[in-house]
């Protein structure tokens, strides 16, 4: 595995509750190993619903350390692939339930703000999916249709409904209403000491080694300098989990890019939908997409992925620079007062990408009592805050009604990923790209 990502991100560390490494032998009710945000909603799920019970939140280094803490912020809905092709592959009906759950996880992260009046920059605000090509003006059309079969409430905007929105030439557009922007790294921090007050223990730096059965129940966790021993546990480590060798399928780790400006000129910044807090993604595969910040500032993410599996220091290092160049000349395009925009930070994280575009929540086969959750694929902002509560509800014995949508499974297809196998990943990734309006 290569080194992990790089840059320095737009978002400030946040105050932390107390993180010491594992020493020793541990025990605990319940371990939840990652402190992103999926691990974290699980710890708290549990310890507001389950008051007394011990659990405990390992995390190889510290919470909003990884992807939680690296993203750009776009709270939008959509999870899996494209809505056309989730009705071909799923059914109407259960096409029309992974969107709805979809909007309901951004509703529950809404929620979650004010519950713990989270700091976060939170602004409320459609997102728009648009496009200036004809390869995105096909597949916007497909998904519209899609929508309109469903009775789903995503509108098509005009070239004019388009610009009454944001200044930027785009042919057409999908709108989704409930969405917002926000900062997903003090997000996480908040979530963390709203863990800690009730209760919930943290240790940090310290990174998972192996998950055993136990010898009677539960499970044996090791650490480079102890061990833990608990009765249930889960792995919200997304692609992390692959060096386990955790019977989870692929979850590959890709790298993604995002740049941040300073504040811009006010004329680009209330073009580019700066009052009312818009996000826009192209809806082209390379889908790059821009923000508002509350400060004055964008920021640009997308454009590039990169596989670091397997690629040396030199060549990732190529690769990231490449990614910052491309976005800044891309963001500086939008508008012509955009020209001298100052670019202040550029960083990259790392998503978890399976070879169907469906995340993994569920139980870890042939370990009783392990549940896993990974896999959102870019879109983990709202999904990983739904994952937790649906593990910290089944963890408890209350699971949520219904039949389970297609991400409650216990592992994604195999991809290869690393030698003679890498021409094939590069074209399932190609494809996979292709159907979620990604960029691999």
């Amino acid at each position: 595995m290569s080194a992990g990502p790089a840059g320095t991100p737009h978002w400030d560390p946040a105050e932390l509750p107390p993180q010491p490494p594992l020493h020793g032998v541990v025990t605990a009710d319940v371990a939840v190993v990652g402190a992103g945000l999926a691990g974290l909603a699980c710890a708290y799920h549990l310890a507001e619903r389950a008051p007394g019970l011990d659990v405990a939140v390992v995390d190889a280094s510290r919470p909003a350390a990884g992807a939680s803490g690296r993203g750009t912020g776009l709270l939008g809905p959509r999870a899996g692939p494209s809505i056309d092709r989730a009705v071909q592959r799923f059914g109407p009906r259960t096409a029309r339930r992974m969107h709805q759950a979809s909007v309901r996880a951004v509703e529950d992260v809404l929620d979650l703000c004010a519950r713990l009046d989270a700091r976060c920059g939170l602004r409320p605000g459609a997102q728009l999916m648009a496009t200036r090509s004809r390869a995105g003006l096909t597949a916007l059309a497909r998904q519209a249709r899609a929508y309109r079969g469903l009775d789903l409430d995503v509108p098509v905007l005009s070239p004019l409904g388009i610009r009454a929105r944001v200044g930027v030439p785009y042919s057409a557009g999908l709108l989704h209403r409930t969405a917002a922007t926000l900062d997903p790294a003090a997000l996480t921090c908040a979530l963390a000491r709203a863990c800690a007050a009730k209760g919930v223990r943290f240790y940090g730096e310290s990174p998972l080694r192996a998950v055993r059965a136990g010898d009677l129940v539960g499970s044996e966790l090791v650490f480079p300098h102890g061990r833990l021993y608990a009765g249930q546990t889960v792995v919200a480590v997304n692609s992390a989990a692959q060096p386990l060798d955790l019977p989870v399928g692929t979850v590959l780790p890709l790298e993604v890019y995002a740049i941040a400006t300073a504040p811009v000129r006010r004329t680009a910044y209330e073009a580019l939908g700066g009052r009312d807090g818009y996000a826009v993604v192209d809806a082209v595969p390379t889908a790059p997409y821009f923000r508002t910040l509350p400060d004055g500032g964008l920021v640009a993410g997308g454009g590039t992925v990169t596989v670091p599996v397997g690629l040396g220091t030199d060549r990732l290092r190529a690769a990231r620079e490449r990614a910052w160049d491309w976005l800044g000349h891309w963001l500086r395009a939008l508008h012509p007062d955009l020209r001298d925009a100052r670019v202040l930070h550029r960083w990259s994280g790392r998503i978890g990408m399976t070879g169907d575009g469906l995340p993994v929540v569920g139980p870890v086969r042939g370990l009783p009592d392990v549940w896993y959750i990974g896999g959102c694929c870019g879109h983990g902002l709202a999904l990983s805050v739904a994952h937790g509560a649906h593990v910290a509800a089944a963890l408890l014995g209350e699971p949520e009604p219904g039949d389970p949508l297609p991400w409650h499974r216990s592992a994604a297809p195999r991809m290869p990923v690393q030698g003679l196998g890498r021409p094939l990943l590069r074209a399932t990734l190609d494809t996979l790209c292709r159907h979620t309006r990604r960029t691999c």
